[in-house]
């Protein structure tokens, strides 16, 4: 994927550990953790703020220092401008004392906190974070523990930094690679590169073989499939590529990044509507696309309740003219039994589902997969 996006929203799991779910099925959350606290992942401000491997450090650190438009980065300079003085007496104290928190610095303002109303220290480690004087060391109950970048990564100032240039390309190549088939105009926003590109801007590495420029139909525009995956393009040609997954996932997945391509590839309009006000939104607060042998085929509104044990499915929306067979069915339910599990919240509760007759079906197919692992 060669990123993973950050979101602290958990009324189901957090973004990342619900993406990597997705792929992975059932696995330890402290996977993740883990890597990060082993600096085989870091974290860095790409498509939003996001996990990526260690071996791309280089790539992100140029782009962001040299060409990368982004409020975080934009916030972290202004910073650095107004308050060196502060900046460089924080960086002093986590020299002498230690990686920090944000916790670890009281309030003196009188404010509570929110989503913007940021103490001092806390601006502070984000501006030194976004200038990558310090980095993301581990997390502790999801909160950044913020060290010196020498420190997380020895070696930094030995690394050997590409030009920006290169940069450019690299992501490029990288987006393609990800997305498996895509057209030009959809590469840039995987590393949220600028600008727009086109068919000619790739012409290049059509050339030299890192790409190949592909027909694919029902597309007025080519696309492009990266070196890497032509045994998948040749099976897909055949018609041999066989979809078979089925399960849920997280509105910052990079399937579903890029509505235009959502709609493209998928026939699906989706759109995230956790910060839309709720009066305005259509399917739910944190409402989770349905991936079932290759296609999107619906979506559901849920929450995990913990402390009970129930994944509250709110509602649940197939999309306009999909069909499901008693098979689909079944291994939609096994996918929410899957996916509650992971939570430790067994208990499905579903209350709404269009069309309304696919609860009944839901529940019946969820009774035959408890009886049947109860056999087992």
């Amino acid at each position: 994927m060669q990123l993973l996006q950050i979101d602290t929203i958990n009324v189901v799991a957090r973004s990342p550990y619900l993406v990597l779910f997705s792929r992975l099925g059932s696995y330890p959350p402290t996977w993740l953790e883990q890597a990060l606290s082993n600096a085989h992942v870091f974290e860095t401000w790409a498509h939003e703020a996001c996990f990526a491997p260690v071996e791309d450090l280089a790539l992100h650190r140029v782009y962001n220092q040299q060409t990368r438009r982004h409020w975080g980065i934009a916030k972290g300079a202004a910073s650095h401008a107004k308050q060196r003085v502060e900046l460089d007496a924080l960086l002093a104290h986590i020299e002498v004392l230690g990686p920090v928190k944000s916790s670890d610095f009281e309030r003196t303002d009188g404010q509570t906190t929110g989503w913007w109303g940021w103490k001092d220290e806390k601006r502070w480690l984000e501006a030194l974070f976004a200038r990558g004087e310090l980095m993301v060391a581990r997390r502790d109950r999801f909160h950044r523990v913020y060290d010196l970048a020498h420190r997380v990564v020895p070696g930094l100032a030995q690394m050997t930094l590409p030009q920006v240039d290169e940069v450019r390309t690299r992501f490029i190549e990288k987006s393609i690679l990800a997305l498996g088939v895509a057209q030009a105009r959809w590469v840039n926003d995987y590393f949220r590169i600028k600008p727009r590109l086109k068919d000619a801007d790739l012409d290049d590495l059509v050339a030299r073989g890192i790409v190949q420029r592909v027909a694919v139909q029902g597309w007025t525009l080519p696309g492009y499939v990266h070196a890497d995956h032509a045994g998948l393009l040749k099976k897909a040609i055949a018609g041999k590529l066989e979809a078979t997954h089925t399960t849920l996932l997280s509105p910052f997945d990079p399937l579903v990044w890029d509505r235009e391509r959502a709609l493209a590839m998928f026939g699906f309009d989706y759109r995230i509507e956790c910060y839309t006000p709720q009066a305005k939104r259509r399917y739910g607060y944190f409402c989770l696309p349905i991936l079932h042998c290759g296609e999107l085929i619906g979506r559901l509104d849920a929450k995990a309740h913990r402390a009970l044990g129930v994944f509250e499915v709110k509602a649940l929306f197939l999309e306009p003219g999909v069909r499901l067979s008693d098979a689909s069915v079944q291994a939609l339910a096994l996918a929410m039994g899957q996916c509650a599990a992971w939570h430790a919240t067994p208990q499905v509760d579903v209350t709404r589902t269009a069309p309304v007759a696919l609860r009944a079906r839901l529940r019946k197919a969820m009774v035959l997969l408890s009886s049947s692992a109860i056999k087992r």
